[in-house]
């Protein structure tokens, strides 16, 4: 009997350390999954080679339309593009410019671009569309920018005319898809048709949660282009991505976002430019902090002086101290947080100049602002919204290319 249990036990015991190994490796398996690289679209040259072979190419890129190196260091997409022979013959760049360095709201000129002799067409100038001249001799467009998944970043209306233009002569147009280090989560009002413009186009809340690449296919799909064509689009997608997937950006997609802390904090700070609030701008933590000469030192502990720095050349209440709340340390954020409007708000020493008419324009609705002024509760505000946003959500899903 002794030797029978004792052969039994030797046997389980040789078992659970074989299952072990099959488990734990399983796991590390499922690890190495996890952890695999996310390759954006611009990195799968092979993907979207051979429609550009022979063809009369126009580029619509900035600063962050990259290709990361092995090494850690990178290359741009049209210097690759010039490299391998396409036949580049005019970029566009959006708001901030092809190098990313223009202040937000700054018209950009057109102009050359000194490394490849190329012309530079602005799309943040005296048009905001690609004009049928812009256009002519073109056979394909690639579209290639990082953008951040808030609703009033300027990119996605850059997108909306460009694919508008391309419909109009059609042209198609490839947008090479990056992450969205806001995809985690969708919140916020959804925009109001009568309050369209530039910073706010379609029907969606502040965070969508979907990459350009996406939001592209809802474009197309939910004929929100004008006479509602539609664009011959191709979206050549992500890697190894999901929309919970947290990415670092290699670089900084605008001036005033230079790190991921102000990124996700940039879709509930970002309504502090329609007030007399200031996000920063002038300082080295944009979007990570707020503050305004109108708010008491006794009441908020921190205080900066906005200065003119790269990115701003005249920020609001540049020269004076503004004193308010760093949150540069605070924890990452799953939604918006309007506790910080709502606190400068009561707390301002003049509430009649508080709000301006960009706030509206910002939340794509006359009711937040009203809803602030009443004194409604942050769960009743944030109750409000989610109709629409249950309602984006149905839409969205028939777009979605990501888990």
């Amino acid at each position: 009997m002794i030797s029978y249990s004792f052969k039994n036990t030797y046997f389980f015991l040789v078992s659970l350390f074989f299952f072990s190994l099959i488990s734990c490796g399983q796991d590390l398996a499922s690890k190495k999954e996890t952890f695999k690289k996310i390759e954006t679209g611009a990195q799968q040259t092979t993907l979207y080679a051979n429609s550009l072979a022979n063809k009369n190419i126009a580029v619509v890129a900035n600063q962050t339309s990259i290709l990361l190196n092995t090494n850690g260091n990178h290359t741009h997409l049209v210097d690759s593009l010039v490299t391998l022979n396409y036949n580049i013959l005019k970029v566009f760049s959006p708001e901030h410019g092809f190098r990313g360095d223009a202040d937000a709201g700054e018209k950009v000129i057109d102009g050359k671009d000194a490394k490849t002799g190329l012309p530079l067409i602005s799309l943040y100038g005296n048009n905001k569309k690609p004009t049928e001249e812009q256009l002519k001799g073109i056979d394909v467009v690639v579209f290639d920018i990082q953008d951040v998944g808030v609703r009033f970043y300027t990119y996605i209306s850059t997108l909306h005319y460009v694919m508008e233009a391309c419909a109009e002569l059609e042209i198609p147009l490839i947008v090479l898809d990056r992450p969205n280090p806001n995809g985690h989560y969708i919140d916020g009002p959804t925009l109001e048709i009568e309050y369209t413009s530039f910073v706010g186009m379609h029907p969606i809340p502040v965070v969508y949660g979907m990459t350009i690449g996406e939001y592209a296919q809802m474009i197309n799909g939910e004929h929100w282009l004008k006479n509602k064509i539609q664009c011959d689009l191709t979206v050549i997608p992500l890697k190894n991505y999901t929309h919970n997937k947290q990415y670092n950006l290699p670089v900084k997609p605008s001036p005033n976002l230079p790190n991921e802390k102000s990124i996700n904090l940039y879709p509930s700070l970002c309504f502090f430019e329609g007030t007399n609030v200031s996000a920063g701008r002038g300082t080295e933590k944009q979007f990570q902090i707020f503050g305004s000469p109108f708010l008491s030192k006794n009441e908020f502990n921190f205080c900066f002086t906005p200065q003119s720095n790269f990115g701003a050349k005249n920020p609001k209440h540049k020269g004076l101290q503004c004193c308010g709340l760093d949150l540069s340390e605070i924890n990452y954020l799953n939604k918006i947080d309007i506790s910080y409007l709502i606190k400068a708000y009561h707390a301002t020493s003049d509430k009649e100049i508080f709000f301006n008419n960009f706030f509206t324009k910002l939340a794509g609705t006359k009711k937040l602002q009203q809803q602030i002024e009443n004194n409604t509760s942050i769960e009743e505000i944030h109750n409000s919204w989610q109709k629409g946003i249950a309602d984006f959500k149905k839409i969205r899903n028939a777009y979605l290319i990501y888990e």
